[in-house]
């Protein structure tokens, strides 16, 4: 089977990293997790002490890229789980972007239209030569809308924030099950309602409601998806 590009959006914890990473082992591709991307550039922001609120003034100004000039964002792959883990300026900060405080302020970064820009033009070069998943949420529609193949996908609001919860207190990060909820809806608002690339779900794209699929069945969807449409 040729190579192609998987395009993965979707609403916020409804496992679209998870069904990606599964995909990328399973058909031997690049995974890129480009919602780690957006993290890692919120992280830098705060761990600097530049106001989020004020990064669109500064956009407006035309002094942001005295920011965004500093910032690189890459992968490198973890040996031990064989999963590519986002870096900061060379420095892996994996699990410094999966906490509460990044998750409270990324849907604020992702709406400056100069650093969707800069991050989509590095997402689109991880893709240049296909054989790549990528997931977010604009990938089918602005970073990848010609990928072969483009999936969708949503999930109820209760089970995400279980299953976020349940991420997070596997990994150590403290989190009331109220919060995240109350932050999945507020998530799911700024994403949909922002002027840039809103997330929407593209015209030619498979939606995969998972609410109800765990994650072998999710694969087993997508897989099946591919086998019909490319060939084994």
């Amino acid at each position: 089977m040729k190579k192609i590009t998987i395009a993965i959006d979707g609403y916020s914890s409804c496992g679209k990293s998870t069904i990606a990473k599964a995909l990328a082992k399973e058909l031997k591709y690049i995974y890129v997790d480009s919602g780690a991307m957006y993290r890692a550039v919120t992280l830098y922001f705060l761990e600097n002490d530049i106001p989020i609120i004020d990064l669109q003034r500064a956009a407006d100004e035309g002094v942001l890229n005295h920011y965004t000039d500093k910032i690189n964002v890459s992968f490198e792959n973890n040996p031990a789980t064989g999963v590519s883990e986002v870096c900061l300026n060379g420095r892996n900060v994996e699990k410094k972007i999966r906490t509460m405080k990044i998750s409270e302020n990324v849907s604020t970064v992702s709406t400056v239209k100069e650093i969707r820009m800069k991050l989509v033009k590095i997402q689109q070069e991880f893709g240049k030569n296909k054989g790549v998943v990528m997931d977010g949420r604009d990938i089918g529609t602005v970073v990848f809308p010609d990928a072969e193949l483009k999936l969708f996908m949503t999930a109820d609001v209760d089970e995400r924030a279980h299953r976020r919860f349940s991420e997070l207190s596997h990994k150590g990060i403290e989190a009331s099950l109220e919060e995240i909820k109350i932050n999945i809806r507020q998530r799911d608002y700024d994403d949909t309602h922002r002027i840039e690339s809103p997330l929407i779900k593209a015209d030619d794209a498979v939606l995969l409601d998972n609410t109800n699929l765990n994650e072998q069945q999710s694969l087993e969807f997508v897989l099946d998806i591919i086998r019909k449409k490319f060939g084994n």
